[in-house]
This record gives C-alpha cells, sequence and structure tokens, in this order.
C-alpha cells in the first residue's frame, strides 16, 4: 500500500491511499465503512477507531490496514462511489499538494550507511577512511517537528550559506520494541520512503568543529514523501541477507532539471535493519519514528563539488531539487526565502 498525507484544504490535511493514478480519502473511508455498518460516524469515535492521519492507521494497523486493503480491491475493481457524505471520494495522483506522510513523526533520525559517501567526501578533505565505520552504523537525532513534504522549502538567510540538499531512502517504524535483533528489526519497519536530509553546510562545518552535531546545519527543515510505501509492495526487489534486508531500489537527484545524483538502496554498507538493531540498543522504539540511511554516493552537492564533478554549486533561491526512488516516487521542492 502506498499512503500519502494530501493538502485537503489550507487548514486541513488528511490520509490517503494510492492506487494506481488516483488518491483515495481515507477519511471518507473510514466514515463510509462506519456508515455501511450502522456504526456512529462521529469524528470523535472515528478518530478514537482509526486514529489521526497516517501515523494513527500505523498506530492501529492491526484494525485498520484490513480496512484500508479492502478499499484498496474496491479500487482495482472499479467499485469505488464517486462521493461520501457529499464530498469528491478520489482525487487525481497530481491534483492535491502532499505533505511528508508523517507531518510530524515521534522523532527523526538520520543514519550514516553509504560507504562510498563517507570515503568519498573524506577523501575531498585530505582524509583517509575512518576505520570506526565498519564497527558499527552511526546515527544522529533531528528536528522532528521541521518535516516538509512536496513544495516549497523555507531558508533563512545563513542556510543559503551552502545550502545543500541530501538523497536518502528513510524508513518508518510499526510496531514498538527494544533491542531488537536484525529479523525483529525487519519486521518492525512498517514502510519506506524518499528522504532529503537539507543540509546548511557552513553552519554545519562551524558546529561540528566542536565535536557535536549536526544540529544547527541540519534541524531546519528534513524533506519526507511523498509517499509511504509498505513492504509488501516491495517484496518483489527485496532480498533477505544474514544482514537484513536489502532493497534495490534506483535513487536520483536532479536540481533545476539536471541529473546529478545517481545511486541504488542496495549498495548500504549498513542494512536498515543493522541500524535499527543499533538503535534499539536500550531504547524503547514507538511506532512512526523514522530513521534515514545517510547520504548515497554523488547523493550531495558537497560531495560533487569536492570530486570536481560540479563547480563550487550550492542551492540558490528559486532552485528546484527533484529526489527519484523506484517505487517511492518523487519528492519536488523550491527554494523559497523565509521571515
Amino acid at each position: 500500500m502506498k499512503f500519502v498525507t494530501f493538502q485537503y484544504s489550507p487548514t486541513e490535511s488528511r490520509p490517503g491511499l494510492v492506487v494506481g493514478t488516483v488518491v483515495i480519502d481515507l477519511s471518507l473511508a473510514f466514515f463510509e465503512e462506519e456508515l455501511r455498518s450502522g456504526r456512529p460516524t462521529d469524528a470523535h469515535i472515528l478518530a478514537h477507531k482509526y486514529g489521526n492521519g497516517v501515523l494513527g492507521i500505523i498506530e492501529r494497523q492491526d484494525l485498520v490496514l484490513p480496512v484500508v486493503r479492502a478499499w484498496e480491491a474496491r479500487a482495482k475493481a472499479g467499485e469505488l462511489p464517486a462521493a461520501v457524505n457529499g464530498e469528491a471520494f478520489t482525487h487525481a495522483y497530481g491534483e492535491k499538494v502532499f505533505l511528508s506522510p508523517i507531518p510530524c513523526p515521534p522523532s527523526t533520525r538520520d543514519g550514516y550507511a553509504f560507504r562510498q559517501h563517507v570515503q568519498t567526501a573524506r577523501k575531498n578533505r585530505g582524509l583517509d577512511m575512518i576505520p570506526e565505520f565498519d564497527e558499527f552504523p552511526v546515527f544522529y537525532f533531528t528536528n522532528h517537528h521541521a518535516i516538509v513534504g512536496s513544495g516549497p522549502v523555507s531558508v533563512r538567510k545563513r542556510h543559503l550559506e551552502k545550502l545543500d540538499f541530501e538523497l536518502e531512502a528513510a524508513v518508518v517504524i510499526g510496531r514498538a520494541g527494544h533491542d531488537w535483533t536484525i529479523e525483529e528489526a525487519d519486521k518492525a519497519i512498517f514502510g519506506l520512503c524518499i528522504m532529503n536530509d537539507w543540509s546548511a553546510r557552513v553552519l554545519q562545518m562551524d558546529e561540528m568543529k566542536l565535536s557535536l552535531g549536526p544540529a544547527k546545519g541540519k534541524d531546519f527543515a528534513t524533506g519526507l514523501g511523498p509517499m509511504l510505501v509498505t513492504l509488501d509492495e516491495l517484496a518483489g526487489i527485496t532480498t533477505q541477507t544474514p544482514k537484513g534486508h536489502v532493497f534495490d531500489l534506483q535513487m536520483k537527484a536532479w536540481v533545476n532539471g539536471v541529473q546529478l545524483s545517481e545511486g541504488n538502496v542496495k549498495d548500504m554498507t549498513w542494512t536498515f535493519a543493522q541500524i535499527l538493531e543499533r538503535v534499539s540498543y536500550g531504547v524503547n522504539m514507538i511506532p512512526g519514528e523514522v530513521i534515514g540511511s545517510g547520504t548515497v554516493g554523488t547523493g550531495c552537492l558537497l560531495e560533487l563539488n569536492g570530486s570536481g564533478i560540479t563547480k563550487n554549486q550550492w542551492l540558490q533561491l528559486g532552485d528546484e531539487v527533484v529526489m527519484e526512488i523506484d517505487g517511492l516516487g518523487r519528492l519536488v521542492n523550491t527554494i523559497v526565502g523565509g521571515h
């Protein structure tokens, strides 16, 4: 299944399910489900049963996913209603603005899992590959209140000092737990989405001289979306290994229509399961938490500039950044000035 959160009105967002080229309004699907069964359809009762948004669906997945699958089957059979409760039941895929599938996750972490990116970035700074990279997967926390989906990304003046994108994939946790094994970690993953770890490089490099961070160089925005795709949708490109699931998904990024980045999720040196094994050590994990892969090789201007592929290129106001991962859609953003 492919979940989205779309902007229904200037003040309201709703969860949706992508089936082919249409988006089902799941708020209306849940309303219709209860109405057809003769149960109450008050908003607070629906929220109590089905949760709030895509996060609520993940938290109540054992109850809610069978309902969603039934509506998905009706969509594929051409049996959807045109309207429910006087509102359009579906929308064309490109008709609505997609927010992050989970606009405010319980937490957001980002990993450092692609050897090519780490090795090249260090080489460009005259440094040898750090041996600790092969000993354990590392991650940092970023601002889960600064999540963006498709559309404009607002930045301040200091963010424009070497503003960068980072092409990544991310997983969203579906089950609570702690101290996971590799096998348990794979089972805890609800789905995957694209992540853009927006980075203000001057701020980042200044603070990391103090052996902490990244923090201010990252905390202004993290892009997620446009869809959260469940693992069953990715079964055909998933390989089970002793290190955990490996996902064969091509990754690409463009700036102003020029392709700059290309890689594959399968090239992660550390799998998501291995990252989660470490993340969950001594920590209670909860549904909806987001963990990024780290930047794929060639996946940011910092690396591309250092390798001479681009010539001191950094993002400017008005630039469009497009990220695409097979099966996960296209995340499209434009840089705008903030206040």
